[in-house]
């Protein structure tokens, strides 16, 4: 863990600004008990090599720490064995935290640890929103907000996002029954361009992305069931991503973007990637 006490500053206005500060937890504990998405059913056999996870994990905070991010780590509980996607826990909008509201039991424990742990510190943060929402469904670009809607996040959610943040257009976007969270279907690398699954979406959501994000990369099937769209952008148009994604890399680097290459393919067997393995607090 960190030796330095985190600031208190909260500052996230996008996807892909400098990434300054974020929460991480350790992969110590985990592990697929009972599946609570499609990746999960399709591994529940083979489980989670903790080992090769951990390994994984420290590589990708290297990464961090060598780009210039402030890496701030939550203890892992051994109750908790989903605790290492910590962007699902809360999320940024502004000078805002806001704590999310998970759904699914197995992870209900995660938001009073967070809790905790926010306190300690003496980080502000804001209750949970009505209903149920998880950091995973929402993504932040200047004055809108992106909120998917599937099984872990709830219309009244979006209501009350609304009403707590009138200077933003909050913007539902209807997905498919078997996606998990926005983030693995969807990623905002700058002003114009995104990473896009499109069978996720409406036609009117689809419709929605494509007019704010001209330059998209569509992801096939395959693609996004190995976490292709859940890249980390790091600013400075660099991003993280999964080694064995061949031609989407390829794709982003004919497009200007300087790709990183890190095997993650132990965690993914859980259904998260490198966005969901962070909570950043401050990007520039």
């Amino acid at each position: 863990m960190e030796e330095t006490a985190p600031h208190s500053r909260v500052s996230c206005t996008n996807e892909y600004g400098s990434l300054k500060k974020v929460i991480v937890t350790p992969p110590d504990y985990m592990k697929i008990t009972e599946p609570i998405n499609e990746t999960q059913k399709h591994y529940k056999n083979s489980n989670i090599n903790r080992e090769r996870a951990a390994g994984e994990h420290a590589g990708f905070l290297d990464i961090l720490r060598k780009n210039g991010v402030e890496v701030l780590e939550l203890p892992a509980f051994p109750d908790l064995p989903e605790q290492v996607f910590t962007r699902d826990v809360a999320f940024a909008v502004g000078e805002r935290l806001v704590l999310a509201s998970m759904e699914e039991p197995v992870r209900q424990g995660e938001s009073e640890r967070l809790k905790e742990w926010l306190d300690m510190y003496s980080i502000p943060y804001e209750r949970s929103p009505d209903g149920h929402i998880e950091g995973g469904d929402v993504l932040t670009d200047g004055d809108v907000i992106w909120v998917g809607r599937a099984k872990r996040t709830s219309s009244d959610a979006v209501k009350d996002l609304k009403k707590r943040f009138p200077g933003y257009s909050v913007e539902p976007l209807p997905l498919e029954e078997d996606i998990l969270h926005l983030d693995c279907v969807l990623s905002i690398l700058d002003q114009e361009t995104a990473i896009v699954y499109p069978p996720a979406f409406s036609e009117g959501g689809l419709r929605k992305i494509k007019t704010r994000y001209p330059v998209t990369i569509p992801v096939t099937e395959n693609e996004r069931f190995y976490m292709g769209p859940n890249i980390l952008s790091l600013g400075n148009r660099t991003v993280v991503s999964l080694p064995f994604q061949e031609r989407m890399n390829n794709e982003l680097r004919s497009l200007g973007f300087h790709v990183i290459e890190h095997d993650f393919s132990e965690i993914i067997k859980s259904g998260g990637s490198f966005r969901c393995c962070t909570l950043p607090l401050i990007r520039d």
